[in-house]
């Protein structure tokens, strides 16, 4: 499984920005997802996760009410739609994959058999 990260970039405060992880290989819509991101000299982080039919999805506190995630398994891409963002938002976000059996630890970037490069996304006050 192969992804690439992109959507990233620089907005105010209260504004918002779509990320795109786009997958590929024979079995990716078999693999759930997650969202992390990673500020400087903090460790990644993580930020949601949804399970490989779309049907489930948890979040982080920090971000609950304000992101959502979603795939769309035709294009074999998942989304981070991010809403009302803040400066403490900002950092270099990664998407992952991981097996769905696996799903229930996602939370944990240990869990994940795969990673894209991340995108950087810097939120202004």
């Amino acid at each position: 499984v192969q992804l690439q990260a992109s959507g990233g970039g620089l907005v105010q405060a209260g504004g918002s920005l779509r990320l795109s992880c786009a997958a590929s290989g024979p079995t990716v819509d078999t693999y759930a997802v997650g969202w992390f991101r990673q500020a400087p000299g903090e460790d990644r982080k993580f930020v949601a996760a949804i399970n490989s039919s779309g049907g489930s999805t948890y979040y982080a506190d920090s971000v609950k009410g304000r992101f959502t995630i979603s795939r769309d398994n035709a294009k074999n891409t998942v989304y981070l739609q991010m809403n009302s963002l803040k400066p403490k938002d900002t950092a270099v976000y990664y998407c992952a994959a991981l097996p769905e059996w696996r799903y229930f630890s996602a939370a944990s970037p240990y869990q994940y058999d795969y990673w894209g490069r991340g995108t950087q996304v810097t939120v202004s006050s």
